[in-house]
């Protein structure tokens, strides 16, 4: 008699053999996978020109000074909000568990791959969220791909705004169902597509932090919106857990509405100083997650000495609440700072604080004498922000001093006076 159990694990697609009606012309010329690479003429350009700002060797670091070709600089382009990356007891964590465990699972979760300190850091996350479950995935990009791919099919409705990270987007790409984009933070626009989408299942998944430009989705009018139009929330706080909230635990918790948001989504690589992601949910979603999840199923767990140190800065963040206090601190100095200067930092209202230059090759201008003045920052151009919006993006942390913090200001002064950013 066969058996009546179906697996629990979605099973792999096999892509289907071309129809014989598609296929080319086989007299006809045979055109080149990679003549796109060959053709991608702009990095070499701007190497050229001294110019080119990305991939930078990284020879040692601390909280908030790396070195570079032999030189210090002042790091303002890391997500290290909390300061933790170097903090003794998250390294001898993380060492202790490496002894214990080695350095890797070699293996899924689904399989070899699941250790108690895994089952431990998902418990933490959903007490601290306030959710039922948690589940943990090798990287936050990777979760998001997870979670929305999974739970958004073919007859379903994803809704993004238009400046979400690109994880949110690649996940909708993999989805089954209709993606649709509002303007950033447009709670009009997002209104209009929800009416638009009436009758079919909806997931809206949103920034709570966004990440180059440094301000906060709309909270408290998005859930109204989507009580009114029976669609469900997902809330990726990437940049906002361990940062916004009372208790460090993101912008459900920074607005008090916890119970209106559905699923909680994060990341181990900026406040908690660490690798991997998670989210957090009701049980029975997170169930469903774990079963059907193929970048969770198909993909190697986080390594025990990664969950480790997730742990111990969890367990810092609750001890130690002046972390948060004190990186709040230096972002609202950096950015009333770079405002009286005469710099324009966008919509930013959180430690991520872009300085908006405009044009791609004056911005790498810029981080190139800032980067030879001894500051380290980030440029970003398009396709990452809007068209003619590209920016140095700047973020802080508890751990900067108030003379590195003035050291950059002064060096952003200096530069930006000389290229006439500022007068």
């Amino acid at each position: 008699m066969k058996s009546s159990i179906r697996p629990v694990v979605a099973p792999q697609s096999v892509p289907s053999e071309a129809p014989d009606a598609v296929l080319a012309d086989p007299l006809a010329p045979v055109p080149d996978i990679f003549a796109k690479a060959r053709q991608f003429t702009r990095l070499r350009e701007v190497q050229e020109m001294g110019l080119y700002p990305y991939f930078v060797p990284i020879e040692s670091s601390t909280s908030t000074e790396v070195v570079v070709h032999g030189k210090r600089l002042v790091m303002v382009g890391s997500n290290n909000y909390l300061g933790l990356n170097h903090d003794d007891r998250v390294i001898a964590a993380a060492q202790t568990a490496t002894a214990k465990y080695g350095t890797a699972c070699t293996g899924s979760r689904f399989l070899n791959g699941n250790t108690d300190l895994h089952e431990e850091l998902e418990v933490r996350l959903a007490a601290l969220t306030g959710k039922e479950a948690g589940l943990v995935f090798s990287t936050g990009f990777q979760t998001n791909l997870g979670v929305i791919s999974t739970l958004v099919g073919r007859n379903d409705v994803v809704v993004i705004d238009k400046l979400d990270h690109a994880s949110i987007v690649d996940g909708c790409r993999l989805a089954g169902g209709e993606t649709v984009r509002y303007r950033h933070n447009d709670m009009n626009d997002l209104e209009t597509k929800l009416r638009r989408a009436r009758g079919h299942a909806k997931l809206i998944v949103v920034d709570g932090v966004f990440s180059m430009e440094g301000d906060i989705v709309n909270l408290p009018r998005l859930v109204e919106l989507c009580a009114a139009y029976n669609a469900s929330i997902a809330v990726d706080d990437a940049h906002a857990v361990g940062v916004l909230g009372a208790t460090g635990a993101g912008t459900a918790e920074h607005f008090g509405l916890t119970d209106q948001v559905d699923l909680i989504i994060g990341t181990f690589s900026k406040s908690f100083a660490s690798i991997g992601g998670f989210v957090t949910g009701e049980r029975a979603v997170i169930d469903y997650l774990k079963h059907h999840a193929r970048t969770e199923i198909f993909s190697a767990s986080m390594p025990p000495a990664a969950c480790a140190a997730v742990i111990a800065c969890l367990d810092i963040l609750a001890r130690e609440p002046e972390r948060r206090l004190q990186l709040w601190k230096n972002a609202d100095r950096m950015r009333d700072g770079f405002r009286a200067l005469g710099f324009d930092t966008g919509g930013s209202v959180t430690p991520i604080v872009p300085v908006v230059v405009g044009d791609d090759l004056a911005t790498f201008e810029f981080w190139k004498r800032l980067f030879d003045a001894g500051v380290f920052t980030n440029p970003v151009v398009a396709p990452a922000v809007p068209e003619r919006e590209s920016r140095i993006r700047t973020s802080y942390s508890a751990t900067h001093t108030n003379d590195q913090l003035d050291f950059v200001l002064e060096m952003f002064a200096q530069v930006g006076r000389s290229m006439g950013i500022i007068s």
